[in-house]
């Protein structure tokens, strides 16, 4: 008998499965804390997908959002005392509108001019806050208040009881992080889904046939940057919150090319295939100690194979090898044959 593989997959109830395992086979807090912070980047990267994979807009800058949502809550919460979430949702409107604001111009260009339009945007503001210590820090990085969550702080370096039971900070840092990960993907999935996500597409495939047929493609383009920056600027608010310290490196021309990498690597316009992508580029770091100089070079290296050997990305080519294996139904007899 001959094994039967399932047409599709339900992604996200298996990757709430995944989530939830995961703790059961981490020895020590060291790996969680490595977990945790893989949970976060991919999230940042599903909603960098949006842009790249979806809308076909490359961006290589858009470390600068994460590291403005980074320092908007570390500077609120610290300085003027702001609560973490106002200051978190003070960020996402500073960096939306600053998107907006950059945007229209930016996303007039197309090919290498938008890629290096995007570049200059990110080196831009990574300077700005590497400039102005006085706000920032500047080099030194800047102290971050933990997370406070209805009234209460929450600390990796403390214990809280939930339902009875004793549980870590760092595990229930872990949860928060993962049920970011899901609401991301299931935002993304519903945008895919939506009539926004249907003309990105169009604006994929072609701009100039989008338009033909009624498409607003510069809204739309316009749209889904917005929407990307504001996914990065959250995720930079909770790492902030997170690490408990900040320096320009998060959003540094290397985190971008860290972040476009994994959307490249995993495949673009596969919400699973950049999670997929995040989580093997933030271990190769821990698996390859002993090249810590040349970790910039391993991930130039690895964007160079992957576009060569898979353009279409790993879970994409996994995906397309799995249904070649899956056997195709008989053809039924000719008629008048026995």
């Amino acid at each position: 008998m001959a094994l039967r593989l399932p047409e599709r997959v339900p992604g996200l109830p298996v990757l709430a499965l995944v989530l939830l395992l995961v703790p059961l086979f981490l020895g020590n807090e060291f790996h969680l804390d490595i977990a945790t912070q893989i949970a976060l980047i991919a999230a940042t990267v599903v909603g960098l997908n949006l842009l790249v994979g979806y809308g076909g807009q490359v961006s290589l800058g858009h470390a600068a959002f994460f590291g403005m949502g980074a320092y908007a809550s570390a500077i609120l919460t610290g300085t003027y005392g702001w609560t973490s979430i106002p200051a978190l949702l003070c960020g996402a409107l500073l960096v939306a509108v600053l998107a907006w604001t950059l945007g229209r111009p930016i996303l007039r260009l197309k090919g290498h001019y938008l890629s290096m339009a995007t570049l200059g945007m990110g080196i831009i503001i990574a300077i700005v806050i590497n400039n102005e210590g006085w706000l920032t820090g500047g080099p030194d990085g800047l102290a971050v208040e933990p997370l406070t969550v209805m009234g209460a702080e929450l600390s990796i370096f403390d214990h809280y009881s939930l339902l009875g039971l004793e549980v870590s900070g760092a595990l229930l840092w872990y949860g928060l992080a993962a049920l970011l990960l899901l609401l991301a993907v299931w935002i993304a999935q519903n945008l895919v889904d939506s009539p926004i996500g249907r003309a990105l597409r169009a604006v994929h495939g072609s701009e100039v046939a989008a338009r033909v047929v009624g498409v607003d493609t510069s809204h739309y383009k316009l749209l889904i940057f917005v929407i990307s920056a504001v996914y990065a600027s959250v995720m930079g608010s909770f790492y902030a919150h997170y690490t408990g310290f900040i320096t320009p490196q998060v959003a540094s021309f290397e985190h971008s090319i860290e972040l476009i990498t994994m959307v490249v690597l995993g495949g673009m316009a596969s919400t699973y295939g950049v999670i997929l992508g995040a989580v093997l580029l933030m271990l190769l770091p821990q698996l390859l100690t002993d090249f810590q100089d040349y970790e910039m070079m391993m991930f130039g290296l690895i964007l160079m194979l992957t576009m060569i050997f898979m353009p279409k990305g790993l879970l994409p080519t996994l995906s397309e090898a799995v249904r070649r294996l899956r056997p195709r139904p008989a053809s039924a007899p000719a008629s008048g044959q026995e």
